[in-house]
């Protein structure tokens, strides 16, 4: 007797392959059949009745660091089909940490992960993945994070490594990869992951390689430069000799308008030499990130009391506005910066909630205030605690950049804040229907295989992504008909519509578009069938 029967689905595999109509059985953890199986007998059943089955949809870019345990149903994710999520991004993670980095992480990432009352008991990669397994209705695979290693070692200081320094960073990273990271991330607009140079990073990657790991880079600039950051990221993987994974791939602002077609000719040159290269990006024409992200990257030297000094500073002050106003700031991807891009986000504290959802030049005239002293007064008045939405997108480069094979769907959600970006509820949801439904970019099985098998080859879950006897049972059933995303800009946590039944692990999630409260989910910690370490310290 099977311990679940899924029976007259329309299966897409997972593969690319055509769909087919099969019944599909599940014992245990795995998927033990799949074929004509109606007399078979089984605990429970679910009938398909023509839906779309297919593997549990995984999202490449997250930033579901904490929300998960904090909320193990992760609704925003079941509704949607996602069973897993890939965290430790942008060089900024939450493990491993020191007494040391456990504030200033803290601190820095609360735009990101808000504040809330969680006890971070870790200390290594494989304590804070031990609160994932059985803690959260989704899976999560992990990063080595570039900036949160830096951090442990060298502080917030803008410098290059000493010998020590930077043997004392490999060490790390080679831990992590023994505890089951999936390779590693950076985020060089962001401190301190900038202040390492390519041949730190490459250095850092060669660390990554024997155990298959990946480069993943959020680099230096995507605005004035973007290409040439582009450029230099798989340069960085292929002096290094390790795949590279162009995270939240986008070429956005007016100065690049029609140059898309020169990245992704970049992109298949470097395949076509034998650099792996392949990258993620999402739906949406607007990105999300802390606002502090946009200051020079010299105000973050030294940490959060250093750079809220520096904007309290008149001379530091009008430094910062000049270099975002007129120069184009790093931070700012060397585009001068138009206060009607941004939309605010999410406000930690004590600040007037109703600033949440309008623009930056409306809330700056509503106070009185230029907006560029809005904005530096609301960064200290927040302690930096406030996220922001950014309107720079160009739909023809979306589109181009989502049919190529070489790409991967990742949400970058942002699942905090009074106002956060839709992508964390919609993305999988208005990728399939709007993009692939709708606009018929892309077939249903191509689609589907970009949020299935492509990404879970990706991370080396090899076991994953696949409908096939003895894959792990992670599936999605939905009603190709009726899936949307309802989150919008004004309502970004609308659930998506049309998922009915989410398993994870064997385990129903979500059963007739309801969440069952389980938790099933696992950190996914043996990429590429390696056998991963433990370690109490590093």
């Amino acid at each position: 007797m099977h311990d679940l029967l899924i029976l007259g689905a329309r299966v897409i595999d997972g593969s690319g392959s055509p769909w087919f109509w099969a019944d599909v059985a599940v014992d245990g953890d795995q998927i033990s059949a799949v074929g004509r199986l109606s007399g078979a007998a089984a605990r429970h059943s679910i009938q398909a009745d023509g839906r779309i089955l297919s593997p549990g949809f995984i999202d490449m870019h997250t930033h579901s660091d904490l929300q998960p345990l904090v909320n193990p149903t992760h609704e925003c994710k079941l509704y949607q089909g996602v069973t897993t999520d890939v965290i430790g991004h942008d060089g900024l993670g939450l493990a491993p940490v020191t007494p040391e980095t456990r504030e200033i992480l803290q601190e820095q990432l609360a735009a990101w992960n808000g504040l809330p009352d969680f006890d971070r008991d870790w200390t290594t990669l494989t304590e804070y993945l031990d609160h994932f397994d059985g803690g959260s209705s989704v899976n999560v695979a992990s990063f080595a994070s570039q900036g949160t290693v830096r951090m442990a070692v060298m502080g917030m200081d803008n410098r290059e490594p000493s010998a020590d320094e930077m043997a004392r960073m490999k060490a790390i990273i080679d831990q992590c990869m023994r505890e089951g990271a999936i390779g590693l991330s950076t985020g060089l607009t962001y401190a301190p992951c900038m202040y390492a140079g390519d041949d730190e990073l490459v250095e850092l990657c060669q660390v990554i390689r024997p155990y298959q790991g990946f480069y993943c880079p959020h680099h230096r600039n995507y605005g004035s430069e973007a290409l040439t950051g582009y450029h230099d990221s798989i340069e960085i993987g292929r002096r290094a000799d390790v795949p590279v994974h162009l995270t939240h791939c986008h070429l956005s602002f007016e100065i690049n308008q029609g140059r898309v077609g020169e990245l992704i000719s970049m992109i298949d040159r470097a395949r076509a030499e034998g650099v792996e290269v392949t990258m993620d990006a999402y739906p949406y024409l607007a990105g999300q990130t802390y606002l502090h992200a946009f200051l020079p990257s010299w105000t973050h030297e030294g940490g959060v009391g250093a750079t809220l000094a520096r904007l309290r500073a008149p001379a530091s002050r009008a430094r910062i506005q000049h270099e975002l106003e007129v120069l184009g700031s790093d931070g700012m991807q060397g585009v001068p910066l138009g206060w009607e891009m941004i939309t605010i986000g999410g406000i930690l504290g004590d600040h007037d909630p109703t600033v949440i959802g309008m623009s930056l030049p409306a809330a700056a005239a509503r106070a009185g205030k230029p907006a560029f002293d809005f904005f530096a007064d609301l960064l200290l008045e927040t302690r930096l605690g406030v996220s922001g939405l950014a309107f720079f997108g160009i739909e023809e480069h979306v589109q181009a950049i989502m049919q190529h094979p070489a790409h991967v769907l990742g949400s970058d959600g942002i699942l905090v804040g009074g106002q956060p970006h839709p992508r964390g509820w919609g993305s999988h949801a208005r990728f399939l229907s709007h993009y692939v439904r709708d606009l018929g970019l892309l077939s249903w099985e191509e689609g589907i295989r970009k949020l299935t098998s492509a990404p879970a080859r990706r991370i080396g879950s090899l076991d994953r992504g696949l409908i096939r006897p003895g894959c792990k049972a992670d599936l999605t059933l939905f009603d190709p008909d009726t899936l949307r995303a309802t989150a919008t800009y004004e309502q970004p946590r609308s659930p998506a519509e049309g998922v009915s039944h989410v398993i994870v692990n064997g385990l129903q999630v979500l059963e007739a578009g309801q969440p069952t409260g389980a938790t099933p989910g696992r950190a996914l910690r043996d990429p590429f069938g390696r056998r991963h370490q433990r370690f109490s310290s590093f």
